[in-house]
């Protein structure tokens, strides 16, 4: 080894002992008679000094260090003087006083070093990710990455889950996302898909009879990106036999309250609460609630069909909604000019016609322009019925159902930063179950699986299938972490008469499902036993357990939000030759 200890390694009790480091120069610092260099690796950060005293030529050398240079010391281990003892450093106690050293690399200028408090753009850290992943704060985020995993793998074998990996090119199927294709060159022009997810593979593991898998299972969807996706992430795979939702649900409230109280040390009582998913639209407008503070929309549509204000009266009348908010003691955050940008924003990004609002005075009346509109009885209701008090803020809107809960959930989450309603190191679980079994897709005019095609339908909703698909219900639940969607999962259809019912619901004829799915079809006539599971986004868990807003500082390697890779420049041209092998020619889109 070249070194005998790592830079977070030493302590007082070294003291007196010849070691060797190695690392990375963080900094620099020379007094004249005397350099100090903060010697920097994952594990800490140590004190070197170089002195005449070290050696001939040695402190001459040291003084040519700079950043980022890659160095081997040999020295003493001494206390530092008093006075000078560094409390935040766990070696801040001691330092090393140089006896030899060796330059095992010199680097260029860096565009930045990674002990600077003023970060650069991200696609700077990106296009040198390598220095980006020297900071302590990326180290800790793959470290907290590291010990979660290890951590769900623990608790997995202990519960008897067997850990079964399932292939990485597999056939292309329907579930959602676009496919990443790959071509086969022995196999002219037909192609591999990479998997979205291991959902068939896991089912054919339970009818083979492996009743308890898990995996760290890599996923690929080409699709467009926010701050928490990727084209390429990693789940947590989970899929049991002989089991109902309630197994499933009772093995990952375990798990969230091991890794809370391992990880973070806090204590999550078990069962975590649950919510039906039409109460979470009713009251949230959202199947993912941020549920670590309370602001529920409340329907206002019964009492806006009796106000002479024409917005809401019209919406009443046409059966739309007029639904509200009360974000308590907020009257004197927002100004006139700020309600209006708020009000252009739900306008232009969620489709709303406008907002209205209210402002619940110190005598308890409501002020608005538009309070005019409404008899002095009525504008008692709306305040009764918003819970109002006085400095409370009161906003609707009046719009379809779907409008109003988009319009409504993004005001929420706004209110939420802005007026601190929550503790950011608090942790909320729950879970939503009761999904609708199908979503209309409106352009190509047929039913469109909510979860997958392959979630099996509560069974007093069998008969609805035919009858009243939109009623139909699934079971299916979905993990939520502080407003976020940390998993999914369902109970799966395990009958193959039910499968092909459900196959063509979506569109999907006898043909087009055997050449799909023809071997998950025939699997299933031969013994499938009840079985059900979830996958959890691994990233997404790190980013939530972490306190961070981006997915990508919780991933080595990421992606932009144009899936590229600044560093490598991926995706890139590839040789003539390679695509001829592979039966393929490509076409320049038109301009």
């Amino acid at each position: 080894m070249l070194r005998t200890h790592t830079c977070g390694q030493l302590r007082k009790e070294n003291v007196g002992e010849t070691i060797t480091v190695c690392g990375w120069i963080d900094s620099y610092r020379d007094h004249g008679g005397s350099l100090f260099v903060d010697l920097r690796d994952r594990y800490g950060k140590t004190q070197v000094v170089f002195t005449a005293e070290s050696g001939p030529g040695i402190l001459d050398t040291a003084r040519m260090l700079r950043d980022e240079w890659v160095i081997q010391v040999t020295g003493i281990v001494a206390p530092r003087p008093e006075g000078t003892i560094n409390p935040k450093l766990d070696t801040g106690e001691i330092e090393v006083r140089s006896r030899s050293l060796t330059v095992l690399n010199k680097c260029q200028t860096p565009p930045f070093t990674p002990s600077t408090r003023d970060l650069p753009g991200e696609d700077l850290r990106l296009k040198h990710r390598y220095i980006d992943l020297r900071r302590a704060e990326m180290q800790r985020t793959l470290i907290l990455r590291h010990r979660m995993i290890k951590g769900m793998r623990d608790y997995f074998d202990q519960h008897n889950f067997l850990e079964i990996e399932t292939p990485i090119l597999g056939r292309s199927t329907p579930e959602g996302a676009r496919d990443y294709l790959v071509p086969s060159r022995v196999h002219a022009g037909k192609f591999y898909a990479l998997p979205q997810s291991p959902q068939l593979y896991k089912q054919i593991l339970m009818i083979a009879g492996y009743d308890r898998y898990v995996q760290v299972a890599r996923c690929f969807r080409d699709e467009d990106l926010r701050a928490d996706r990727q084209p390429e992430f990693t789940q947590l795979d989970v899929e049991m036999a002989f089991v109902t939702a309630e197994d499933i649900i009772g093995i990952i409230d375990g798990l969230v309250q091991k890794l809370a109280k391992e990880v973070l040390g806090l204590d999550v009582p078990l069962p975590l609460p649950r919510m039906t998913y039409d109460e979470a639209m009713e009251k949230y407008g959202h199947d993912a609630p941020d549920l670590r503070f309370d602001m529920q929309i409340v329907d206002c549509t019964d009492l806006a069909a009796q106000t002479e204000f024409r917005v809401f009266r019209a919406a009443a009348d046409a059966g739309l909604k007029v639904r509200g908010m009360n974000a308590k003691g907020a009257a004197s955050k927002y100004s006139r000019s700020m309600i209006d940008e708020m009000t252009d924003w739900v306008k232009n990004d969620f489709g709303a016609k406008g907002l209205a609002w209210f402002k619940v005075e110190a005598d308890g009346s409501l002020a608005s322009p538009i309070a005019k509109n409404f008899a002095p009885e009525l504008l008692a209701q709306i305040k009764d019925r918003l819970n109002g008090a006085p400095g409370d803020f009161l906003v609707f809107m009046a719009d379809t159902f779907e409008v109003t809960c988009k319009g409504l959930y993004a005001l929420r989450k706004k209110f939420g930063v802005d007026l601190k309603l929550y503790d950011p190191a608090k942790m909320h679980c729950s879970w939503i179950v009761e999904f609708p079994m199908f979503a209309w897709d409106p352009e190509e005019k047929t039913w469109a699986a909510m979860h997958h095609p392959f979630t099996a339908p509560r069974p007093q909703d069998l008969a609805k299938l035919d009858s009243d698909p939109a009623a139909c219900r699934a079971i299916a639940y979905d993990l939520v972490i502080n407003g976020s969607e940390a998993g999914g999962g369902t109970i799966r259809i395990h009958d193959q008469d039910v499968q092909q019912q459900v196959f063509r619901l979506l569109g999907i004829d006898a043909e087009k499902a055997r050449d799909r799915f023809g071997f998950l079809l025939d699997a299933l006539q031969f013994g499938a036993p009840p079985h059900g599971g979830i996958a959890l986004g691994i990233d997404r868990w790190v980013m939530l357990f972490a306190g961070l807003d981006n997915i990508r500082d919780c991933i080595a390697f990421p992606k932009t939000q144009k899936a590229s890779d600044l560093m490598t420049e991926a995706p890139g041209d590839v040789d003539l030759r390679q695509l001829r092998e592979l039966s393929i020619q490509t076409v320049k889109p038109a301009k």
